[in-house]
This record gives structure tokens, sequence and C-alpha cells, in this order.
């Protein structure tokens, strides 16, 4: 799987579909693929199977630079799509596996600091879109009638509009009327809190909670490493992705091109999520505690 992600991930190079500025699709005639929305799942396989196989040396620091190394190869073919965001949730899978599986502190405090050091260093080599989002969270531009800032804007009028209940399901102004861009992808919890209002987001989040809490609780019970640290990578994928999407509608990050899980417009991003979850009800499956 690791070798095919790969192999996929450097064709995009090749004959990748653009849009948007990216190349991250294959246009196969009927669909469009997106092999990044993939290798989530398939890197927290790789590196679940990879530190199970290595827990006791896992103060070895030989052993997390081998990590990285698998992780950074495929980290690097989508951070030169570009896809900032994608690459960043991956980085952030390892991170949390390195953690979980019980590096050292002063290891992880390492990590910490390489994960902080690393957006700094890739500055340069960013797109200029992405550089013009960052610039445009940090000194917002209020009069704004396009791009970052007006999205966010609106996406916050949409999220006030919305009130306690909502103006119910296809009434929304700000969605109907075209006012909220990206409302599909990017902003579809603006456009979810406009037409169920605040009891029906809090619900959503509610609900996302609780998949992620399953999840953490079948990474605790799971009958060996393995299992376990694919129930807790498929719930860091979930709490980062959901938490960032989430925040960025309420201008908290950066706009980026993260989805929300479950609800956002894509089909691999959806398979993706999907085939994690399957993961997860594997491995709870197959435990060997009986709870009462």
């Amino acid at each position: 799987m690791y070798i095919v992600i790969v192999v996929l991930l450097a064709l995009l190079t090749l004959a990748g579909f653009v849009g948007f500025g990216a190349a991250r699709w294959f246009n196969i005639g009927i669909v469009l693929i997106q092999p990044s929305e993939l290798a989530k799942i398939v890197m927290i396989i790789v590196m679940a199977d990879y530190f199970s196989r290595h827990q006791h040396e896992i103060e070895n620091p030989r052993v997390l630079l081998r990590s990285l190394l698998l992780m950074g190869v495929p980290l690097y073919l989508v951070f030169s799509q570009p896809d900032l965001s994608t690459s960043i949730v991956l980085g952030v899978i390892w991170v949390a596996l390195v953690w979980a599986v019980g590096a050292k502190v002063k290891h992880l405090l390492a990590l910490g600091s390489l994960v902080i050091a690393l957006p700094l260093a890739a500055w340069p080599f960013l797109a200029s879109y992405q550089k013009a989002r960052v610039v445009t969270f940090l000194f917002p531009d209020p009069n704004a009638s396009f791009g970052a800032t007006y999205n966010v804007n609106q996406a916050l009028i949409s999220i006030g509009s919305g009130g306690w209940f909502g103006k119910g399901y296809g009434q929304g102004t700000q969605v109907q009327l075209r006012f909220l861009k990206v409302r599909h992808t990017d902003f579809i919890f603006s456009a979810m809190a406009e037409e169920f209002g605040f009891i029906g987001a809090f619900l959503l989040i509610g609900l996302f909670l609780f998949v992620i809490f399953r999840c953490l609780r079948a990474s605790r019970i799971a009958r060996d490493t393995f299992g376990g640290l694919i129930a807790f990578g498929v719930a860091i994928l979930l709490l980062f992705q959901g938490a960032f999407n989430i925040g960025m509608n309420m201008n908290l990050f950066p706009v980026s091109g993260l989805p929300l899980p479950f609800f956002s417009y894509g089909g691999s991003s959806l398979l993706s999520i999907l085939l994690g979850i399957g993961l997860v009800e594997s491995v709870i499956l197959r435990h060997k505690r009986i709870e009462l």
C-alpha cells in the first residue's frame, strides 16, 4: 500500500488534473480521484505497523528518524502538489503516533520544535495563494470584496444569522443567494449553522466528538499495539481536520482546503474517512477484553 500510494502521488506531477492552482487529482473520465486523501489512511496503517514492531526501541533516535523518513516521502510529494494543509495533517498524524507509542519527553519536545520550525522553513517554497491566505489571516482587510477575507466574513455572517434554531433547510439567504462561497466544501459548517442554527451546530459537534471518543475507546481496549495505534491515528485525523475546518469557518485559523469529515463534498475524502472508520470497527470487533 505504501509503494502504491507513493507511486500515485509521484504520478500526479505527470498526469495530474490541475484545479485551483494545484495538481491533486486523477481524472478518469467519470470521477476525480485524490490520492492524498487515501494517503492519510495508508500512512496511519504504515506508521502503526512500524511503531508496533519497534515499540521497545522507541527511545532510539534512529527509530524515530526512520519513521520520519517513511512519512517524509509522501509528505513531500503532497506538499509539492502543492497541498500544504494535507501535508500538515500527515505531520500531525506522525507526531501523534510517536507520542502514543511512548517516546521520551525530550524527543517529543524536539519533535514539537521541528513542527514549529518546518512551516517557517517552508515559507519561501509556498505558492503565492498559500502565502496570501496566511497574510490575510494575520492582517485581514475588512473592506475586501473578494478573496479569503470576503469568504471568512460571509462565513461569520452565515453563522451569526442562523440564531438559535436556524432559518430552515434550504432557507439560508447567505447560502441560497450565493453570498457564501465554496459552501459545499470549505465552508459547509457555516452553511449548516445558518440553516440549523446554534442548536444544529452544537449537535453536529457533539456527534462528531462522540465518534472521536469511540475511536479512542477502541484504541484503549485494542488487543495489540498495531490495532490501538490505528484507532488512535483515525481519532487524531478526525479531531484535527474537524477542529481546523470549524475553526477556519469561525476565523480562528487560516483558510485551507481541509474538508469537514463526513460532511464536505468530495468522494475521495468521504471514502478515506469511511475506510478509517472501517479499520476502527475491525479493531473493536477483535478486542479480547469484555466490557460489562
